[in-house]
């Protein structure tokens, strides 16, 4: 165990190296793969002795013959693999990842103390306004205004598309929660729809939240003659964000259900699909919200990495923060996201740092990613593993956060 231990603390220490050049270099990629099947084995048979060790103490009887016994037998579906030609493969191939970090030149990692002060969420706060965003919301606010009634359709949809991160969702809500907007309508709805449609989701979740009860019902049918009645005659305004859904007859089945509310109504849909935008859009055109200016991005980034302060308190990150913002390729996400990662170590070197950084992906630069990936790279190993297990829930799913704690307790 020692060995195991001194073995693994001199691969680790180089791991932060290896994480930010397996982007610019595929070989050191494939060694981070290697390394962490190694360490999951590894965690495998600690666990696999210790359960023994714990069947022995619960039979009272003498744990050195059995641990003994235990190592020296087949448990492995290897047949002829017993316990100790497991923990020797083990270490080969340990100790042969460790030569490979010295022929790939992996640097040990100094540490950089990034503070794991929370960044700041994306959600819109009350009377926030992003950056940039003033005519959007303005021109956008006129057209939910509007009475349509030279309009055939009693409702219109207001399609808004954009890249990921270039904030659709955040426009939305400042549009949704606008109180001019909210008088004018007699009731509203939200849903996320997603990549994954499910029509009956869609109605079911626009019957609670115009009812404001819960909705058991299942059976088709119903679901639609509840919603049809809900709205009938009133004037809605209804977001379905996230909009993936390229089916036209699935479009046509819904919207079906929106006509019998009254003269004026309003339907957002947020989306990244063109496609999906030219399906939904009736009368009003397409709205494409285009990317910040490298202005508006720096002041998104400087309002998180600042944390409100002045800048001007900061004079000689200014500059450096300025080309950061200019890497975020005006996309809102990706700007909050960095100024939330700057503001963990207000230091000249550690912002040149990751100005410099071989994460910036040059061959995709309208690409959110790089910007996101950093944010990952800064977190401490043992919060990169945390991180990664939200990757087994479906994109909007909702889950309990108990059931994510104890798959953390389960990798100690």
């Amino acid at each position: 165990m020692d060995k195991l231990k001194v073995t693994l603390t001199t691969l680790h220490a180089v791991l932060n190296d290896a994480e930010e050049r397996q982007i610019v270099e595929p070989d050191i990629g494939s060694w981070i793969n290697e390394l962490k099947d190694a360490v999951f084995d590894a965690k495998d048979l600690v666990d696999e002795i210790d359960t023994e060790a714990l069947r022995c103490k619960a039979r009272d009887q003498t744990k050195k013959t059995q641990v003994c016994n235990f190592l020296s037998t087949s448990l492995n579906p290897f047949k002829y693999k017993g316990m100790n030609g497991r923990i020797e493969e083990l270490f080969q191939r340990l100790e042969h990842l460790a030569d490979q970090r010295n022929r790939l030149g992996l640097k040990q990692d100094i540490g950089r103390n990034v503070s794991q002060r929370t960044p700041t969420t994306s959600v819109v706060e009350k009377g926030f306004c992003p950056y940039g965003r003033d005519r959007d919301k303005e021109k956008l606010k006129d057209l939910l205004l509007l009475s349509d009634n030279e309009s055939s359709s009693n409702f219109s949809v207001v399609p808004i598309v954009g890249m990921g991160g270039v904030g659709k969702t955040t426009l939305a809500q400042l549009l949704y929660n606008d109180e001019q907007v909210k008088k004018h309508f007699d009731t509203n709805a939200w849903v996320c729809v997603s990549e994954q449609y499910d029509d009956l989701r869609v109605i079911k979740t626009l019957i609670e939240q115009t009812t404001g009860k819960s909705c058991d019902i299942s059976d088709r049918n119903s679901l639609e003659v509840r919603l049809r009645e809900q709205l009938r005659g009133k004037r809605f305004l209804l977001v379905l964000d996230d909009l993936w859904n390229e089916s036209y007859d699935d479009w046509d089945h819904l919207q079906n259900l929106f006509t019998y509310g009254a003269k004026g109504s309003k339907v957002i849909v947020t989306t990244r699909n063109k496609h999906v935008a030219s399906i939904v859009h009736n009368t009003i055109p397409i709205h494409i919200l285009e990317e910040l200016s490298d202005e508006n991005c720096w002041l998104l980034l400087a309002k998180h990495a600042f944390r409100n302060e002045n800048p001007s308190a900061h004079p000689d990150l200014v500059e450096i923060g300025k080309q950061i913002a200019r890497k975020c390729n005006g996309l809102p996400l990706a700007a909050k996201t960095l100024g939330g990662l700057l503001s963990c170590n207000l230091d000249c070197k550690e912002w040149s740092h990751i100005l410099d950084s071989n994460l910036w992906d040059p061959l995709h630069p309208t690409s959110i990613l790089p910007s996101l990936r950093l944010s990952y790279h800064y977190l401490p190993s043992y919060l990169k593993q945390c991180f990664a297990f939200c990757s087994i829930f479906p994109k909007n799913y909702e889950f309990e956060k108990e059931n994510v704690i104890r798959l953390w307790a389960a990798e100690g």
